[in-house]
């Protein structure tokens, strides 16, 4: 990035468009079906209207919070995401060190191109995404390895049963190229996601080989004893399931629809935020993920409840402008809207920006 450089993640969202093939656009932007519930991310956060305080008294705001024993920078951790070398040939590495050097917390994703323990020695805090395989051995082998490579929380996705029907892969007969693979995973295991067959996505594919179907209470029963790291379930919207994870000793929920990848016509993420705050009454935190864009949706965000926000496709946008620099640069420029907004809604720290009122406007 030179010269002025972008403004808002936008921006970079348009280099980035303009960088990369279409089919890798698609599969890093697209969602699944009619694309309805990615839309109702963005429409919904936009219908968040927040109510500023005014003669607060103060000329500083901090974001810095602490996430699951985390000290962060910023109430944001870099969600988990497959395949990062997908665009930049340092992929994961790169996110790892911009969250580093942003001071938040780096998800690993099970589906990395990077091993876990490599991502590990960039110095980033850590937490490592699982999903859930068909054999459990290699679920408690991937647990071990995070708890050996440094990783301070453990991210169980629970939304992916099967992977979303996202149409834009299979019209792009999408697969992986040879030099990326899942290298959390056994050597030839991610095979299919490289097939390139007319009219198929060679990603769902591979997901539907190697991901257990039936995860059920009992398996995040048996995880909770598998693990002293601090464990947060991902893809939560019913607030009946947020209790369940309560009762079950999580230590966060992630009200998360997947970034509209998976049901289409799944409620938005912001939308279903307040009942799962209600529901898990205080017991464990609750963070959202699913169409964070900028400072003042993180603040809508804290406004409704959540301790955090995790923070995807914007930072994979910079990653293919610029590496580690276009995601350091999307990092920033959320932390300085973040300031701004808070600023101006009357917020001198997080703890305030979690008592402004909101109200929902209808456009007509």
């Amino acid at each position: 990035m030179t010269g002025d450089g972008p403004l808002t993640v936008a921006d970079v969202a348009r280099l980035a468009e303009a960088r990369l093939p279409k089919e890798l656009w698609d599969y890093v932007s697209g969602g699944s079906g009619a694309e309805t519930t990615l839309a109702a991310n963005r429409a919904a956060l936009d219908a968040v209207a927040l109510l500023p305080r005014v003669l607060g008294g103060f000329d500083t705001v901090s974001p810095a919070v602490r996430l699951l024993g985390t000290d962060a920078a910023l109430p944001l951790a870099v969600a988990p995401m497959a395949y990062q070398r997908l665009l930049h040939p340092d992929g994961e590495l790169a996110v790892a060190e911009a969250a580093g050097a942003a001071g938040v917390p780096y998800v690993v994703s099970t589906l990395s191109s990077v091993p876990l323990e490599e991502i590990g020695k960039v110095g980033a805090d850590t937490w490592f995404q699982l999903y859930w395989l068909r054999e459990r051995s290699l679920v408690a082998d991937l647990v071990e390895r995070a708890e050996q490579a440094g990783c301070q929380a453990l991210m169980v996705t629970v939304d992916v049963p099967i992977m979303g029907r996202r149409l834009r892969d299979v019209r792009n007969s999408f697969a992986l190229p040879d030099d990326v693979v899942a290298a959390n995973l056994a050597e030839g295991s991610t095979s299919r996601a490289h097939d390139l067959v007319a009219g198929e996505s060679a990603i769902a594919a591979h997901t539907a080989a190697a991901f257990a179907p039936n995860l059920g209470w009992a398996d995040l029963a048996w995880l909770r004893t598998r693990t002293h790291l601090p464990l947060v379930v991902k893809g939560i919207l019913d607030p009946r399931d947020a209790a369940r994870a309560v009762e079950s000793g999580v230590d966060a929920v992630v009200v998360s629809n997947h970034g509209g990848r998976q049901l289409d016509g799944a409620a938005p993420s912001i939308s279903a935020l307040p009942a799962v705050v209600e529901a898990v009454a205080g017991h464990c935190s609750v963070l959202l993920d699913s169409g964070i864009r900028g400072g003042t949706d993180i603040l809508r965000a804290l406004a409704l409840g959540a301790a955090g926000v995790l923070v995807g496709r914007p930072v994979l946008y910079g990653l293919a402008v610029d590496g580690a620099r276009g995601v350091g640069q999307v990092l920033s420029l959320l932390a300085e809207e973040l300031r701004d907004a808070m600023t101006l809604a009357g917020c001198a720290d997080v703890a305030a920006a979690r008592t402004v009122s909101t109200v929902r406007t209808v456009r007509t």
